[in-house]
């Protein structure tokens, strides 16, 4: 109940501040926060110290840019796809790794991350370093003819209110899908392993396997924000 009023001042912010930038810039930040929340369930949920978390988010942006380009796909298509993608090199990445610990993890996670970038600034389908240009924005629900760039409200472009909305809705989301996880059995067996991954192994708890989830939800929260985030910028 307390967070409520928080909730209604956000959705009511557009109409308050009318500055563009201002709206932008909170657009942003509700990227980067969902991004946040996603290495929260790894970092914070499980203790695994993954520095290569970014890599996710480069790989959702560019599912979404190259499934837009080169095959037309929308946005609301590749959503879902850009999570799976995320989630599913979380598996090739976690499976082999996450029976290390502390320094040794993170090593290998900051290689991945490393890999990453480096393969997307290589590859010429992917742009190499000059990146992909011209991504389709979000449309409110798929394609639309309807031309929203020159109307006005509260003497701001509206255009500016489907993309604050939309990030608005997936902090929201995955905010409550957190706050779920912590009060779980799961969340619960996550911190008994962060804590102490001996004694929780010892008490019927698998740590390769919910290290892995972890992962894999992570990611795959990581991979949606990244597909958010090409299609506002539209460019990466």
């Amino acid at each position: 109940m307390k967070k409520i009023p928080i909730l209604l001042f956000l959705i009511v912010l557009p109409f308050i501040d009318t500055n563009q930038y201002h709206i932008d810039v909170l657009t942003t930040a509700g990227i980067y926060v969902t991004l946040a929340l996603g290495l929260n369930v790894v970092v914070g949920f499980a203790g695994l110290l993954n520095l290569g978390y970014a890599a996710f988010f480069a790989i959702g942006a560019y599912t979404y840019a190259l499934m837009n380009l080169y095959f037309r796909w929308p946005f609301w298509a590749v959503l879902p796809i850009s999570a799976v993608s995320g989630a599913l090199f979380g598996v090739l990445l976690g499976f082999p790794t996450l029976r290390l610990r502390g320094d040794y993890l993170a090593i290998v996670t900051l290689g991945f991350g490393e890999i990453v970038r480096i393969t997307f600034n290589n590859l010429e389908w992917t742009g190499g370093p000059n990146g992909l240009l011209g991504i389709a924005h979000p449309t409110l629900i798929f394609p639309s003819r309807l031309d929203w760039s020159h109307l006005k409200i509260f003497n701001f472009g509206v255009e500016s209110l489907p993309y604050y909305y939309l990030v608005l809705g997936m902090v929201i989301m995955v905010a409550f899908l957190l706050m779920r996880l912590d009060n779980s059995r799961l969340g619960r067996a996550w911190i008994a392993i962060r804590e102490d991954e001996v004694a929780a192994a010892t008490m019927g708890i698998d740590p390769t396997r919910l290290k892995l989830l972890a992962f894999v939800i992570g990611s795959a929260i990581a991979g949606a924000a990244g597909c958010v985030f090409a299609g506002k910028q539209g460019t990466i």
